[in-house]
């Protein structure tokens, strides 16, 4: 079961000991994504609608890097620092999706990256 590690430079590089995704089996598992524009190194964070659709442009990122993009997506998870961010959130996260939507989990935690508002990570199927 060979890894292959997928790393882009229109995705932010790692801020730790991980790699953007890691593809097995036809599956690839892209790590968290938080609004870190990847060509500037600085944080998108001016609104919750640019922060977010700045971590769903890495995502996309990282997805074109493996071949993939979001059609492919069959799981995702959403990290919110808090509950009442939810609304604007999955309003502008479903415009990456037409129909089959993936199985998907949100939760409010502590804290984030960065004191960032939105983590998003990915799981998505050749």
């Amino acid at each position: 079961m060979p890894k292959i590690i997928i790393n882009t430079p229109d995705a932010p590089a790692p801020i730790g000991p991980y790699n953007q995704a890691v593809k097995v089996n036809g599956m690839l598992f892209v790590s968290g994504q938080i609004a870190i524009d990847p060509a500037s190194g600085t944080m998108r964070t001016e609104t919750l609608a640019d922060e977010t659709r700045q971590v769903l442009r890495n995502l996309e990122a990282v997805l074109k890097a493996a071949g993939m993009d979001f059609s492919h997506v069959v799981k995702t998870t959403i990290f919110l620092s808090d509950m009442s961010l939810f609304g604007e959130v999955n309003e502008i996260y479903a415009t990456c999706f037409s129909g089959d939507f993936p199985a998907r989990e949100t939760v409010a935690v502590k804290g984030l990256p960065r004191n960032v508002n939105v983590e998003i990570s990915v799981v998505a199927a050749e």
